[in-house]
């Protein structure tokens, strides 16, 4: 299971744990109403309290169609009594056995919202399923299992690309951009900016001439740096010096190889070439995009360890 799998896992267990109990015990007195509107309603006033994170809670029958009102925090929305909401994707999900499903998210239908639902059956005195106490999120006004965001595997990953553009990639070769014309200075330049002046992250666009860069000092905006920057290095100076960041993955002194070795990609095949790529150094990652549109996520040194003839092979 994917670092992304398990943060989404625990926060649903989080929830699954914090809403369980409140609405088995609103699912209890609804069965004493049930199928009256206005004596359901009534109830799922009060129990909104309960769950004051939900948008929305109403009451369903086993064909899910609504029997009573949408009940807000703010009140009651009648134009949702009889509704069928049986080909809604929450609706399908098989129930577990204690009768309590969480949902997959979803967009809803009326805020254009991700949201989640929580279904809790609702059974008579001798056990029988009378329908569903229903309860609709928006997914931003959940609590949070944990603060922490998740972190981002770090082993080698490839994703393919545009099938349209791997189909005629054989028709087609690099042509000489104004970067590749002036490539020593623009490697040059941008070695001086990751290991002296406070850049942690560049995607260099190979095709295009142009570079994307963030610093320590301004994270939250990037700086383009087009052909004409990438080959004056008087643009050095629009950088302030800043000591190379301890925390950071990849060695100084291996930034240059990786430049060294993205240029090598560049001009190892005239059909399959090196479009764009991104370092990373807090991380550590490399990313490689291809003419043929594949793309490649992997560290630093498993980056550096494999040949040329891996990467002119392994680019679908």
């Amino acid at each position: 299971m994917t670092e992304l799998k398990k943060a989404i896992e625990h926060q649903r267990a989080y929830l699954e744990d914090k809403l369980h109990e409140p609405l088995a015990e609103i699912a209890g007195r609804l069965s004493a109403a049930w199928p009256r509107r206005e004596a359901l309603d009534s109830i799922l006033e009060e129990a909104i309290r309960q769950i004051p994170e939900a948008t929305f809670v109403y009451a369903l029958n086993t064909e899910g169609v609504q029997l009573s009102d949408n009940i807000s925090r703010t009140g009651v929305l009648p134009e949702h009594f009889g509704r069928d909401r049986s080909q809604r994707p929450y609706m399908k999900e098989a129930v577990p056995a204690d009768g309590f499903l969480l949902s997959d998210a979803y967009i809803s239908l009326l805020g254009r919202r991700p949201s989640l639902t929580s279904l809790q059956l609702v059974r008579d005195g001798q056990g029988n399923a009378l329908g569903f106490l229903g309860a609709d999120f928006d997914l931003r006004n959940l609590p949070d299992f944990s603060e922490d965001l998740y972190e981002e595997p770090s082993e080698w990953r490839q994703i393919k690309g545009d099938p349209s553009i791997r189909g005629t990639l054989f028709l087609q070769s690099r042509t000489e951009s104004l970067m590749d014309q002036n490539m020593d200075t623009a490697l040059a330049i941008l070695e001086e900016l990751f290991t002296e002046r406070g850049v942690f992250q560049g995607v260099f666009h190979f095709s295009s001439s142009r570079a994307t860069l963030w610093t320590t000092e301004d994270p939250y905006r990037y700086r383009i740096l087009t052909h004409e920057s990438l080959g004056d290095p008087d643009v050095c100076l629009a950088f302030p010096h800043e000591p190379y960041p301890a925390e950071a993955l990849i060695p100084k002194e291996d930034v240059g190889r990786v430049l060294e070795a993205l240029r090598a990609l560049r001009y190892a095949d005239e059909t399959v070439y090196l479009r764009s790529a991104s370092i990373n150094l807090f991380n550590g990652m490399i990313s490689l995009t291809f003419s043929c549109d594949g793309s490649h996520y992997m560290t630093w040194d498993d980056f550096l360890g494999r040949s040329i003839q891996f990467w002119i092979g392994a680019t679908g």
